[in-house]
């Protein structure tokens, strides 16, 4: 084995005109080039006493053409020498040398290599999962993504947080206009009752301000009567208000009223979403 590998070093290192010096005496290397397919064969060595109907059976086991179906032509720097026609007569007598093509033409209309099947890999069959299946799978990074949403329904995938963050950073953040400051949520304190849209949900006021890990601008959190938010208070982790899981969410000021809103049956309220609400 080790005395193989040392050949086959050599045999790579070798320089142009010297790589098959090392070739026993009678056996010469060619490259092999197919009707059906464009990538160049790896070379094949062949005795000069072989018979070209031998020629053909070893290169059947290449590339899948039936000997009978063979055309083999002899080529030398582009220029075709010679047709390799008789079965019975020996590779010697068409004067082939190392470093020589022979060249495959497959004549067979139904051959495996016909019109670059073994090459075209769309015309592969492929296995595809339907998306049932995909959602019943574990550890993929759909699953992942249900689990941390799970956790915080605020949580934003990472890539689509970085995507934002570039955007902002280049002043095309995804909005309709500037981030809502201060203004916009005038007259607007934690503790008040308040009734929030879409829906006419009500609740109480209890965080008023930017927040961290959100779109930039002010943001109003509330603890609302019903479980008709997205949330329990936190963003990132981070909890801002106390409340139960879904009882809780962060809405765009102008979204918000503030007054005298006591609470009224569940069965009244509308949970109509909106891009402005978390």
């Amino acid at each position: 084995m080790a005395a193989d590998l040392a050949a086959l070093k050599d045999w790579v290192i070798a320089a142009d005109g010297e790589q098959f010096s090392r070739l026993p005496e009678g056996v010469v290397s060619v490259n092999i080039s197919h009707s059906n397919i464009t990538a160049r064969m790896i070379e094949l060595k062949f005795d000069l006493s072989q018979t070209i109907g031998d020629v053909k059976g070893k290169i059947y086991t290449h590339c899948g053409t039936n000997p009978g179906m063979q055309k083999l032509s002899l080529r030398s720097g582009g220029q075709t020498m010679c047709q390799l026609d008789d079965d019975s007569k020996m590779l010697g007598f068409y004067g082939v040398q190392s470093g020589m093509e022979i060249h495959v033409t497959d004549d067979d209309p139904f051959s495996l290599t016909r019109g670059g099947a073994l090459e075209d890999l769309s015309r592969v069959p492929k296995y595809r999962m339907s998306e049932e299946d995909y959602d019943r799978r574990e550890g993929t990074l759909r699953s992942w993504v249900k689990e941390q949403k799970a956790k915080d329904s605020t949580w934003v995938e990472p890539w689509i947080e970085k995507e934002r963050e570039a955007k902002r950073a280049a002043g095309k953040a995804p909005s309709d206009g500037p981030s809502p400051g201060k203004d916009s949520v005038e007259g607007i304190a934690v503790e008040q009752r308040c009734e929030v849209q879409p829906g006419g949900r009500r609740g109480v006021v209890e965080y008023v301000g930017e927040v961290e890990g959100l779109q930039a601008g002010y943001w109003v959190g509330v603890r609302f009567d019903e479980p008709v938010g997205r949330g329990d208070g936190t963003v990132r982790g981070k909890r801002l208000f106390e409340c139960q899981k879904g009882f809780g969410g962060f809405v765009r000021g102008k979204n918000v009223t503030s007054g005298d809103f006591p609470e009224r049956p569940f069965d009244e309220l509308d949970d109509d979403e909106d891009e402005d609400e978390i």
